[in-house]
């Protein structure tokens, strides 16, 4: 094979797998259409008040993905936000791997945050969300071996990652070594963080650091 033909080869394959992806995300679409979030909750008709964070708020019916987009980089946003909730939730050491108990505690808080709002909870978890997502922190940079500070804005994908952090550390803290029952707890902070609520661990990790950003402006 002549060095002319090989990048035509490579973009071809290139092409033929981008077009295998699109074909697998299709197909998903059409096997999940009028398919609702642990049987009870339709995804459709969500609505979104930042459009900044509108890309990587994906929501699906599917809980459980199998680890499809493991391996792809940046592939996380294409999961459902319940499900990045829930692997979220697992990345504490006792909890580590387990899938199912996760997805039962989310599956509970949702009951359970549809109980007090009257309200979809899917709905309420993309609201915490925008909420709780940062828009401001801070990094060292060094001059001359002299440690500064310096505001820098969050990418909106980042801004996602942090505030489901946020979350699913305000229900491990109310929960652990507590009569509080997870599911409880991260109901609470689900609807805590909708209502903007400043005493909720998510809304107050937020403001802590756009607060510490500011002054390092």
């Amino acid at each position: 094979m002549s060095e002319s033909e090989a990048p035509e080869t490579e973009e071809e394959e290139q092409g033929e797998g981008e077009e295998e992806v699109v074909a697998e995300e299709e197909a998903e679409h059409e096997a999940t259409a009028g398919a609702k979030l642990f049987e009870k909750w339709d995804v459709t008709g969500i609505e979104y008040v930042d459009p900044s964070t509108e890309r990587y708020l994906n929501v699906t019916p599917v809980e459980h993905t199998m680890g499809r987009h493991a391996s792809k980089q940046f592939q996380k946003s294409e999961i459902s936000v319940v499900e990045r909730l829930i692997n979220r939730l697992m990345q504490t050491g006792e909890n580590t791997g387990k899938k199912q108990q996760a997805t039962r505690i989310v599956r509970d808080a949702f009951d359970l945050v549809h109980e007090r709002t009257d309200e979809n909870p899917v709905q309420i978890l993309v609201r915490a969300v925008e909420n709780a997502a940062p828009r401001e922190e801070t990094v060292r940079l060094k001059y001359g071996g002299i440690s500064v500070p310096q505001a820098v804005d969050i990418a909106p994908q980042r801004r996602v990652d942090q505030a489901l952090m946020f979350l699913a550390q305000g229900a491990y803290n109310a929960s652990f070594k507590s009569p509080t029952d997870a599911h409880e707890a991260l109901a609470s902070q689900l609807t805590g963080a909708a209502d903007y609520d400043v005493q909720s661990y998510a809304i107050n990790q937020k403001e802590e650091r756009e607060r510490v950003a500011a002054a390092a402006r």
